[in-house]
């Protein structure tokens, strides 16, 4: 069995990063995938997998040729292992906006990089800087445009700070309190969404100007005060900021947002019982949510599964 990759939640920096607002993300470890080649006959659900490797390898078989792919990956044993059946055996849930091709594109380079960044003897910001550009391209296949991030963070497996899209590195979370009063969730939207056409709505929004005001003077302020107090452990700005990041992403982001939680997350702001953001690029999948009384906010957001990603 290969290495598994976990899954990743970007805590703050959805959309923003794009536009050099500050991120965070982190490892989720209930979620994971790795490669592996079938012993004899291959089942239904790998040979599914493998159908939709090959289109990957090509696209990268592509890059290769044309002497564009940035990442120096072994491409002669990737497409023999492609012929051969490799697979990714993955529980992390596609659409959902925790990493599912992250983690792959991660997998991809970890096990055919001819030199991949090794993790035990340290790496440099300007490594990691590499690294993210390398999987970024190897990502657009999936999703048309990628910071990089993703797979970087199921790559590294530690948390990641985004200062801005050429300074990054690891860093540190605060002490966790297991049996912590306070939470950040996943709610399940109940269904997958689709990262690009979420993308391209952004994409098209920039060019509105008093959208680009709205990232500049609210978004980025907002968000890169979260991430700022989050890692202080300074918990009533955070969530004083996490209500005006909250309500700033349901009156700007709302195409990105399910409309049947737009009820639900206006009604997080006017109760402060949770506050709710994007996790990934919405459109579907999981939001993510922040409350300081986790029982009190499960009892609002009934009969909804809430899964907890950390407690403080």
């Amino acid at each position: 069995m290969h290495p598994s990759y976990f899954a990743k939640i970007l805590l703050f920096g959805e959309y923003g990063i794009i536009k050099d607002a500050m991120g965070l993300s982190i490892p989720y470890t209930s979620y994971s995938g790795a490669l592996d080649l079938p012993e004899g006959v291959m089942t239904e659900a790998q040979r599914i997998s493998n159908n939709a490797l090959r289109p990957f390898g090509e696209y990268l078989q592509i890059l290769s040729l044309e002497e564009e792919l940035k990442a120096d990956l072994q491409m002669d044993m990737l497409m023999r292992d492609l012929s051969a059946g490799l697979y990714f055996n993955s529980s992390i849930p596609q659409g959902y906006g925790v990493g599912s091709s992250g983690a792959l594109v991660a997998a991809i380079y970890a096990r055919y990089a001819r030199r991949p960044i090794d993790l035990l003897s340290g790496f440099t910001p300007d490594e990691i800087s590499v690294l993210k550009d390398s999987l970024a391209q190897m990502e657009c296949f999936f999703h048309g445009k990628s910071s990089g991030i993703d797979p970087t963070i199921c790559y590294l497996q530690l948390p990641l700070l985004i200062k801005s899209n050429t300074d990054l590195g690891t860093i540190a979370l605060p002490e966790r309190q297991q049996e912590g009063k306070g939470a950040i969730f996943l709610l399940n939207s109940g269904g997958p969404g689709k990262t690009q056409p979420m993308v391209n709505i952004f994409m098209e929004k920039l060019k509105e100007e008093g959208f680009r005001k709205v990232m500049t003077s609210q978004f980025k302020k907002y968000n890169d005060a979260c991430v700022k107090a989050f890692l202080k452990s300074d918990w009533d700005p955070l969530f004083t900021n996490l209500k005006s990041l909250s309500r700033v992403a349901l009156e700007h982001f709302s195409p990105m947002i399910p409309s049947s939680f737009h009820a639900l997350w206006q009604k997080g702001i006017d109760s402060n019982a949770y506050y709710l953001k994007l996790c990934g690029s919405g459109g579907g999948g999981y939001i993510l949510g922040f409350t300081k009384d986790f029982d009190a906010a499960k009892a609002e957001l009934a009969p909804h599964q809430l899964d907890v990603v950390l407690r403080f």
